[in-house]
């Protein structure tokens, strides 16, 4: 692949929205140089733009989800909450097969494109055959969605995910789970597997599921044994049940308790982090460790919010992710993110600090910041020797026709509810122009028939 560059109007940089900026990159697709021309950049031309952002990092996904959203929308005869969806996503999850899971992604990897997330971190524990025996490639499922990705576009952080147990104390799996089953062995097994895979677009690392699913000796053992510098993601007090539970088990709260047993630093991503009390949630800000932030799934399973103000007061680094995909946009997580909290204390903006007082930008940057550490790979800023992952915005598009710079990132997450992504360039290759994606309407394709096979399959 060849190298190339753009001159935008207006870009974001890290320091904030510059004008006339070039952008030029390598065959590699990461970035060389920005200046203030195509000549200052070290390219011969530069193809002139409008507005320029980073792409934003999807932080948390679970690709085979796509597939069941919005299916679980009727309420049954008691009352519902996250643990009755969970027994409809494990049947769900016992029907995919390989190929439908590779047309799920695929289909997935476009709709996040298409609303500018430019890279993906993919929380994978579809790790065994329907019946629980292992595929002859232990990391068949993984390859599936990796190879997803390469068709797309998308960058990805494959997390092969440790599922050990069915409840704190080394309870049992069920046997909706064994689907799920692995040890910290297959676990480092498959990270090996997928090893031969990385490069500029493609990193892997590993998530012990959560506190309940995988022992605290596991967790630690897990960290240890993988390269330096892997990304650690974790699902941690998601529901308040679940903080019962491990204070039954333990006497502590889930994020002390794996403080005091395993340490943070910035190679772990603690996805939700819902229900933190105010010590919990300065050790997270202290640690270095990134809050993986999910509203829109949190909204739908009724989870509950996150305290974004204190944690930001105090440092915190967080990121932004689809989870269960019942959304696929940044705009929409982001929205979710600061309206939450001004319903929770009935005020307005309150993503703000002394010296970012837009909350658009604030959200962006600072989401941009989180899901890059919590994805292990160089993106997330238009700087040298980052990936070359950015989104055109639709200047022409009324809600930002005529905007001043800092009035862009405002307007794109808090007026209204049209698409303004126009372009998306992953590693300098265009794989979204003028709102599609090259390959959309044979992945759609594929996707519907994978969706037609798993009705005719349901129970």
């Amino acid at each position: 692949m060849n190298g190339g560059a753009v001159l935008a109007r207006h870009a974001l940089l890290p320091d904030g929205w510059a004008r006339d900026v070039a952008i030029a990159w390598n065959g590699d697709g990461v970035i060389t140089a920005v200046g203030a021309t195509a000549a200052d950049a070290g390219a011969a031309a530069a193809a002139a733009v409008g507005l320029v952002i980073p792409g934003m990092v999807n932080l948390h996904s679970h690709a085979f989800q796509r597939a069941m959203a919005g299916q679980a929308e009727t309420a049954g005869e008691g009352e519902d909450s996250f643990w009755t969806w969970r027994e409809l996503m494990y049947r769900f999850a016992g029907r995919i097969t390989p190929a439908q899971l590779e047309a799920v992604a695929a289909q997935l990897f476009v709709d996040c494109l298409r609303h500018g997330y430019t890279s993906v971190c993919e929380f994978h524990y579809l790790h065994r055959a329907a019946d629980g025996a292992a595929y002859a490639r232990p990391a068949e499922m993984a390859e599936r969605v990796a190879q997803a990705a390469r068709e797309t576009g998308i960058g990805l952080t494959m997390l092969p995910v440790l599922y050990s147990h069915g409840g704190f104390g080394a309870q049992p799996l069920g046997p909706r789970q064994r689907r799920f089953q692995s040890d910290v062995g297959a676990v480092l097994g498959m990270v090996e597997a997928l090893d031969r895979l990385r490069d500029g677009q493609f990193e892997v690392g590993a998530a012990p599921h959560s506190l309940r699913a995988a022992s605290m000796a596991q967790i630690g053992e897990l960290a240890a044994a993988l390269p330096p510098g892997r990304p650690i993601h974790i699902h941690i007090a998601e529901q308040q049940l679940e903080v019962d539970a491990c204070l039954a088990h333990s006497g502590q709260r889930p994020l002390a308790w794996l403080l005091e047993r395993q340490g943070l630093d910035a190679r772990w991503c603690l996805v939700h982090a819902t229900h933190l009390d105010e010590a919990e949630l300065a050790a997270l800000a202290a640690s270095g460790a990134v809050a993986g932030l999910c509203p829109s799934t949190e909204a739908n399973l009724g989870d509950g919010l996150f305290a974004l103000a204190p944690y930001l007061a105090a440092g915190g680094r967080f990121g932004i992710g689809s989870d269960s995909h019942v959304g696929h946009s940044p705009v929409e997580e982001l929205r979710w993110l600061e309206y939450g909290q001004r319903l929770r204390q009935q005020r307005r903006n309150i993503a703000v600090s002394p010296v970012q007082r837009h909350v658009g930008d604030l959200l962006w940057q600072a989401a941009l910041a989180g899901g890059a550490q919590a994805s292990g790979r160089p993106v997330g800023a238009l700087a040298v020797g980052r990936r070359a992952d950015f989104l055109v915005l639709d200047d022409e598009h009324p809600n930002l026709a005529g905007a001043p710079a800092d009035e862009v990132l405002g307007r794109l997450l808090f007026a209204g509810n049209d698409n303004l992504v126009r372009d998306v360039l992953v590693g300098g290759r265009r794989v979204i122009q003028d709102g599609r994606h090259a390959g959309q309407a044979a992945i759609a394709a594929r996707y519907r028939a994978a969706l037609a096979q798993l009705r005719e399959r349901s129970p």
